[in-house]
């Protein structure tokens, strides 16, 4: 639930702008659960002690993008749940968040979401009561609800209310009309997907005691959807950092 409120509340791709990693793919996951199992198995069940996001330094207004200002609890919000997943990664592996880094990433990713925003309003995108409730449908089957209700309320138990969410899909919206004009149609090649399968196959394979690999066939929906997740990943970063070059962008950190 988490995860689909802050994708709400950064954007489309805000990951990708702030060039901290897109999706999880199946390969990835597989390779988290085993990272995590060894680790479990090295530290004899010991959980060592979550470290606490450092937000003592962060200033009432973060940055400014073509004079909307980012506030402080805004990129509060955004930092505290991507450090939360990170530290959970990174104690996996035996590593530190660096909190300096990460605030960097986090604030370019806002920014670059707020440029996304800023001109999908500019082009005038509309935003259907249709669109929205499809949109809405998506999130309460992603998240395992039985109605829209159950979303409300399970948003309203994290502080945010039902105009709140339902400005946000609509501002979501546009930004995926924006996304889908910068990228058209996006129609992977055989030769694309036979050679992420073969990258996967080939790291599967490397793997002790891993799974067989699920043919090309019955794989072939997730390869499209890891490229073109891809190519909407590189056009959106393309488009922004031309929005960067235009814009009047000044960050506080």
């Amino acid at each position: 639930m988490k995860k689909i409120l802050m994708a709400l509340t950064l954007g489309t791709l805000v990951l990708a702008l702030a060039a901290c990693g897109g999706e999880e793919s199946a390969e990835d996951k597989n390779n988290d659960a085993k990272k995590q199992e060894e680790t479990a198995s090295k530290g004899e069940g010991e959980q060592p002690e979550m470290p606490e996001p450092e937000l003592d330094d962060v200033p009432d207004v973060v940055a400014e993008v073509n004079g909307e200002e980012v506030k402080k609890d805004e990129f509060e919000k955004t930092y505290t749940a991507q450090f939360q997943q990170l530290a959970i990664q990174q104690q996996m592996a035996g590593e530190e968040v660096d909190q300096d880094e990460l605030k960097k990433q986090i604030a370019d990713g806002i920014v670059g979401q707020k440029l996304l925003v800023q001109e999908a309003e500019e082009r005038d995108y509309k935003a259907s009561d249709k669109e929205v409730d499809d949109m809405l449908s998506d999130l309460v089957e992603r998240n395992g609800m039985e109605s829209k209700e159950d979303f409300y309320a399970a948003v309203e138990e994290q502080g945010m209310s039902k105009e709140e969410i339902t400005s946000q899909i609509k501002t979501q919206v546009k930004v995926d009309k924006l996304i889908a004009e910068e990228t058209g149609e996006i129609k992977p090649t055989e030769k694309e997907l036979q050679s992420l399968y073969d990258d996967a196959k080939e790291q599967r394979e490397q793997m002790e005691g891993a799974e067989e690999l699920p043919s090309f066939e019955e794989l072939k929906p997730e390869l499209e959807s890891q490229i073109k997740s891809q190519k909407e990943s590189e056009a959106v970063q393309k488009l922004a950092e031309k929005l960067r070059e235009d814009g009047d962008i000044t960050i506080h950190l």
